[in-house]
């Protein structure tokens, strides 16, 4: 069972931005990574309530520092907390658990491919970190819904590249993911070969990019979107894909897009291109299948 502490905010020194429901699971040990981090976990506002038996789907977020506080963010922060909030009152609801990355490890933990200068390629060991001790340790301490239908993985970057390799790494535990400019460049893109090597998944996919980060980093991320489609995703039913219009490669239009993309992550609509500011327009009609699901075959 986990063991909590309280996020350290004082009650006195609360900062709007940071929502209260925040936990600490200090010093989590991987035995894939031989190094420790403590997770910071989300839970939804009721959670806790005497008579809640709800069962929510779980977000894994990459750079877990960047998502709910300004104050251990190293570039800005995602602003998750007031997107989980806004979008709870429309009955999105879900755990999200951020996993801070480990500073100089970063690359190496977020690259599932070594590049020749650069180094890396300790994808696999993170993922199964996540897959093997992670996701484990939260099914078993927390109401949760434990399909890969209901279990997302998230990431900007680097961040977004190891969350495309673990759906398709683990498509059994991840159905979905949030593939935020991707860093799909890194050791001279190997990850178009892994893509190209494996059998459809089943599963869901959000793609996006920023049109001011750099011409190659957009022609990269519409490849990747044609190699889905040829995989079998279908766009506007299991493959999100988004271009933001004049979006540069920060926190800022990441957190923008998370807030537009968690309703798909939770098994909602397909976000859309809409005006060209690069907004979202959702299409389809959220049913009662999107929304959480009370104690259904979920696990402890």
């Amino acid at each position: 069972m986990l063991r909590w502490k309280s996020y350290p905010v004082p009650e006195s020194e609360r900062r709007h931005d940071v929502p209260a429901t925040l936990k600490v699971v200090p010093e989590v040990y991987s035995p894939q990574l031989d190094n420790s981090r403590d997770l910071i976990v989300y839970l939804p506002a009721a959670y806790e309530a005497e008579d809640n038996e709800t069962h929510y789907p779980v977000i894994y977020m990459q750079d877990g520092q960047n998502v709910f506080d300004p104050h251990t963010s190293f570039a800005g922060h995602w602003q998750a907390g007031g997107a989980l909030a806004h979008h709870a009152r429309h009955g999105y609801e879900a755990i999200v658990v951020a996993i801070p990355n480990m500073g100089a490890e970063r690359l190496g933990e977020y690259t599932p491919h070594a590049d020749l200068i650069r180094g890396g390629g300790d994808g696999d060991r993170y993922v199964a970190f996540m897959v093997e001790t992670i996701k484990p340790l939260i099914d078993q301490s927390l109401r949760t819904l434990q399909g890969p239908k209901h279990t997302s993985v998230v990431g900007s970057s680097l961040g977004a590249l190891i969350a495309l390799y673990a759906h398709f790494r683990s498509p059994w535990t991840f159905g979905t993911a949030g593939v935020i400019s991707p860093a799909l460049w890194f050791a001279d893109g190997r990850i178009f070969d892994y893509v190209r090597e494996q059998k459809p998944t089943g599963g869901r996919i959000h793609l996006d990019m920023g049109t001011h980060e750099g011409p190659d980093a957009l022609e990269d991320t519409r490849q990747m979107k044609e190699l889905l489609v040829s995989k079998g995703f279908a766009p506007g039913v299991s493959l999100s894909y988004f271009e933001d219009l004049g979006a540069r490669h920060n926190e800022r239009a990441w957190a923008r897009r998370f807030r537009k993309v968690l309703p798909f992550l939770l098994g909602g609509p397909i976000p859309e291109a809409g005006r060209r500011s690069g907004t979202f327009t959702a299409i389809n009609t959220p049913t009662s299948e999107h929304a959480v699901i009370p104690n259904d075959g979920a696990g402890g």
